[in-house]
């Protein structure tokens, strides 16, 4: 069968390959693969992975084969993989609680866009109280930051959204943005919580925009720049505030499963801003680098 798999050659990040069909452990659902969702990290960091390996780790497709030890879903069921290893490929083999049943009326490819995106999204905005507090987050027009967006919005938070420009805002007070931002004046001391996608010096200026005890939550670093806070900085008095860092790799059913469960009610909506076919990965991976791409990109396995 064929596959995406990684590549650390110049032509990379990923190539295409035959490799071997999957063979299911007792606790392992063989899944029929029909789109993939790509994310900015397994293609940037590509060199983190060993060169050949299956590479990918959100899709939606058909269960072939369910589990022989009778646990995750039935053969014909539709499902989302998120955050699994080993997805982009044409059949799967994965364990059932990296898996979400899709509802009926909600897309095959909607779904393969929820994966890192939003659970990485749903769980930092789990960790508190988000009614009626003010939300800032950072690369709003990416992926993870259009359902981040959405999900606060739900949650019943004042949310600001921060771009790099305006047209990468394009479509966030539809998706529940109070407010969009191209730089940070004037929000000093102002939020109760920071999601961060994009780290470098704007972490450092977003440090100085929590209120106190606010939390700056760093969940990615798509600027490839580091981080220098001035001297005292980290200094302050009243509530403490934090920094935490995100690396929460367990296996999202639970999160997969609520957020189909908002798509299918029409609460959330998968922010697709390509679509194409998976033969022209190298085309879309750039679009993703290039920043030419609002939200997720999602490609059709033929």
């Amino acid at each position: 069968m064929h596959a995406l798999v990684v590549d650390h050659s110049e032509a990379g990040p990923v190539r295409f390959a035959d490799v071997d069909e999957p063979v299911p452990s007792g606790g392992e659902t063989l899944v029929e693969i029909r789109h993939i969702g790509l994310n900015f990290g397994e293609l940037k960091y590509v060199r983190q992975w060993p060169d050949g390996a299956v590479h990918g780790h959100d899709a939606a497709g058909i269960v072939v084969r369910a589990a022989s030890d009778g646990s995750g879903p039935p053969e014909g069921t539709r499902v989302a993989l998120g955050l699994a290893p080993y997805a982009w490929a044409e059949r799967v083999a994965v364990g059932t609680d990296w898996l979400g049943t899709v509802p009926e009326g909600v897309d095959l490819a909607d779904a393969a866009a929820l994966g890192v995106a939003g659970v990485t999204a749903l769980r930092v905005l789990r960790t508190r109280s988000l009614l009626a507090r003010d939300v800032l987050v950072t690369g709003a027009g990416g992926g993870v930051g259009r359902f981040a967006v959405q999900l606060a919005a739900l949650a019943g938070a004042r949310v600001t959204a921060l771009v790099g420009s305006p047209e990468r805002a394009a479509g966030l007070r539809e998706l529940g943005a109070d407010e969009i931002l191209t730089d940070l004046d004037g929000t000093e001391g102002r939020f109760a919580l920071v999601l961060d996608t994009v780290g470098g010096p704007l972490t450092a200026r977003v440090w100085g925009s929590l209120a106190e005890g606010g939390t700056l939550h760093l969940v990615g670093t798509t600027s490839g720049e580091d981080t220098t806070f001035p001297s005292g900085a980290l200094f302050g008095f009243g509530e403490p505030r934090t920094i935490v860092t995100y690396g929460d790799l367990t296996p999202p059913g639970r999160e997969l499963t609520d957020l189909l469960g908002l798509m299918a009610a029409g609460r959330l909506t998968a922010p697709v801003g390509l679509r194409g076919d998976w033969k022209d990965v190298t085309g879309a991976a750039r679009a993703l680098f290039d920043r030419k791409v609002r939200g997720k990109i999602v490609l059709d396995v033929a």
